[in-house]
């Protein structure tokens, strides 16, 4: 027998109680499921590493590798109640993405001819186009204009949210 795994606790208890990745929680409709710390913080992770700026790909084969593995993983926990955090995920993913573009376009003459041809002003192209902060500049509003989620999602972006809520549409 497993000590670790079996023993006697509060279902609702949020650290002690973890079954198949998932855990119960209590709110004001009553008791529903929720996925376990440990299982989000496991595919965020994952998400980290399958969205990592120095692979060298192509981005929309790095869309296609996180839809595979984001499919997958809401096919198992897109019964819990998470639509919060697919929300916050998905904000995080879409900027995640802006600066895998942002450093593919390397020198900053490639980042201002690029911000230009997705219709920033110039003046605008060249203040950012020497940017460092990979980060700081994806979640700018000159990259959130220029790549926005509407050509992300042409590009072969996979919503989240949007997946969660389509598994959710019974509720």
């Amino acid at each position: 027998m497993n000590v670790d795994k079996s023993k006697v606790v509060s279902v609702y208890s949020i650290r002690n109680f973890k079954f198949l990745g998932f855990a119960l929680g209590r709110g004001k409709n009553g008791v529903y499921i929720r996925a376990h710390a440990k299982s989000l913080k496991k595919v965020k992770a994952k998400l980290k590493e399958l969205t990592s700026r120095s692979q060298g790909r192509n981005v929309r084969q790095v869309m296609e590798n996180v839809k595979v593995y984001i499919c997958g993983w809401l096919g198992y926990f897109g019964i819990a109640d998470m639509k919060n955090t697919m929300q916050r995920w998905d904000e995080w993913l879409r900027q995640r993405f802006r600066v895998y573009i942002w450093k593919q376009w390397k020198v900053p003459s490639a980042r201002i001819r690029n911000l230009i041809k997705l219709g920033i002003p110039k003046h605008y192209a060249y203040k950012w186009g020497y940017a460092k902060a990979y980060w700081n500049v994806a979640g700018s509003p000159i990259l959130t204009r220029s790549i926005t989620n509407e050509r992300l999602a042409r590009a072969g972006y996979y919503s989240l949210s949007g997946r969660y809520e389509s598994l959710h549409l019974c509720d």
